[in-house]
């Protein structure tokens, strides 16, 4: 049996790239939700855009484990 290294070490680089890509957009979705927490708190209200690029980040997010899934069951 011949293990294919390179090609080892470039799925490796790939998933490293796209775990670390996917906790960075969640990281920020949550950061914006504590934005908005923080305005309502203050009583100033204006956290609309906040939650708006949140929910784009969790958006993003499903998306991209959509697209994994997709990717992992195929289309049969």
């Amino acid at each position: 049996m011949k293990i294919d290294w390179a090609a080892l070490g470039s799925v490796f680089g790939v998933s490293l790239v796209v775990t670390v890509g996917l906790v960075a957009l969640f990281t920020l979705g949550i950061a914006g939700l504590s934005r908005r927490e923080r305005a309502v708190a203050q009583g100033s209200g204006g956290g609309a855009l906040a939650v708006t690029g949140a929910y784009l980040c969790f958006a993003a997010c499903a998306a991209a484990v959509a697209y994994g899934l997709n990717l992992i069951i195929g289309k049969g």
